[in-house]
């Protein structure tokens, strides 16, 4: 399963770096593949590993945040590995890419 997350504090500081890092650490930390980039976290494994991620990180947030604002999206296809690559390379191939 490919899963995006994002998981975002909300009713504390205006600046929210710090706690969406400490997420991402989870995340990166957890060992399975994943990819942070400006609005989502993606990451891949099982269902029950990647949600006891994200549950994980979602905590760890809501620790220091009195609410957190969670978005997620998920692309179950069982058998399929290493989706957080070849979505993104079966596009740049369609796109005439390498």
């Amino acid at each position: 399963m490919l899963a995006a997350v994002s998981v975002t504090p909300i009713g504390g500081d205006d600046s929210v770096g710090g706690l969406v890092a400490g997420a991402v650490r989870i995340v990166r930390e957890s060992g399975l593949p994943n990819e942070t980039n400006a609005m989502f976290t993606n990451i891949e494994g099982e269902w029950d590993e990647v949600m006891a991620v994200i549950h994980r990180c979602v905590q760890a947030v809501a620790a220091r945040s009195p609410r957190v604002s969670v978005v997620i999206k998920i692309d179950h296809r069982p058998g399929v590995t290493d989706a957080l690559h070849s979505k993104v390379d079966t596009i740049e191939h369609e796109l005439g890419g390498d």
